[in-house]
């Protein structure tokens, strides 16, 4: 008999778009299910459609507990597991329906602890996919330890994402979703892939990603700072496990400490005081030393971190006359994402609901 997936899915204010989500976990071509739908005290109609799914389904197990974030709703998950296999939906992403079984047999083939999924970004008109590594025909990769951990770090080819990965549920069974922050899966990966011996990357886009209209621009809060206490933490158990790694490591750090100093100039609002502001700016002085050596050889990355420190407002003026001129056309733009139209991605009769939006 086939491995038992255990698939669990954190449900929160999402009725818009929960029934294409849990029709794609349950119209998947692998049969061995088990489908954890767990209703975090949501206020909408949530609750009452897992129920109504619960009822007509016998793979669904329907959870209800009180409101407690998305990382007390997995950890809530976990709890109901009997799979070999576990896989994290989010509850306004969906899948192809040969998901689970491709990254079934590739976990099988090739003895992988986790097996990743490329993806989607999913618009409502539109999908972007990740071709600057590998074309979706492409054979899969093996990752071993280091060169996962060090891909874990630069965040472009291994996401810190928990989702869009099947994992042995030995492997994640007793590492628990911190709880209260945001980010929380990047306080929980590298815990997660320090434990691999065999990581293996399917090209193939087999899940969609979706964005919703509300950007973190217009709902940046100091909250989001909770992604770089996580590179913090993780940067001290780089130290400690992955001394070799630490530079790429300050690397991230110093990006996304020069990205949140400016959505925070943006919404000057959210810190009145300049508190959090000023906490980033004593940060990057202390650290200069580091960063500096780590960004080196990354000539974008050194100029934006020289001109911070003779005033932050210079990095950010040079950011706006960069994308000026990228927009104008007089700089190349870098190498992105590849667009299509996303009604014409799928043909008639596809597993995705008509009602995308």
């Amino acid at each position: 008999m086939s491995a038992k997936v255990s698939v669990v899915v954190p449900i929160y204010k999402v009725e818009a778009y929960l029934h294409r989500c849990i029709d794609s976990i349950c119209e998947q071509t692998y049969p061995n299910l088990e489908i954890i739908l767990v209703n975090d005290g949501s206020p909408d109609r949530s609750g009452k459609i897992v129920d109504e799914y619960a009822a007509k389904d016998p793979r669904i197990i329907s959870i209800h507990k009180e409101n407690g974030g998305l990382s007390d709703a997995r950890n809530a998950g976990m709890e109901y597991v009997s799979g070999e296999f576990i896989l994290f939906v989010d509850s306004d992403d969906w899948l192809q329906r040969h998901m689970i079984r491709t990254l079934v047999n590739t976990a099988s083939l090739y003895k992988a602890d986790i097996v990743q999924s490329a993806f989607y970004y999913a618009y409502k008109d539109h999908l972007l996919s990740d071709s600057r590594f590998y074309a979706k025909e492409d054979a899969p990769t093996i990752l071993t330890n280091n060169q996962l951990m060090a891909e874990l770090i630069r965040n472009d080819k291994v996401k810190n994402f928990a989702w869009g990965k099947l994992y042995r549920r030995q492997l994640i069974q007793n590492i628990p979703f911190k709880k209260g922050v945001l980010f929380e899966d990047v306080f929980w990966a590298h815990h997660v892939m320090q434990q691999v011996e065999t990581y293996v990357m399917v090209h193939e886009p087999l899940c969609y990603y979706y964005q919703r209209e509300n950007s973190i621009v217009s709902n940046y809060t100091p909250k989001n700072l909770d992604i770089l206490d996580a590179l913090k933490e993780r940067h001290q158990f780089v130290e400690q496990y992955y001394p070799e790694l630490q530079a790429e490591s300050y690397k991230l750090i110093i990006q996304t400490a020069l990205i949140h100093y400016n959505l925070l100039v943006m919404k000057g609002r959210k810190d009145k005081a300049h508190i959090r502001k000023k906490e980033i700016y004593a940060y990057i002085k202390e650290n200069n030393p580091q960063f500096k050596k780590a960004v080196n050889l990354d000539v974008a990355l050194k100029r934006q971190l020289t001109l911070f420190t003779i005033h932050p407002y210079l990095n950010i003026c040079f950011l706006v006359i960069r994308k000026i001129l990228r927009k104008v056309r007089i700089l190349q733009k870098p190498p992105g994402l590849e667009r299509m139209n996303l009604r014409s991605h799928f043909k008639e009769g596809d597993e995705v609901n008509e009602s995308i939006g």
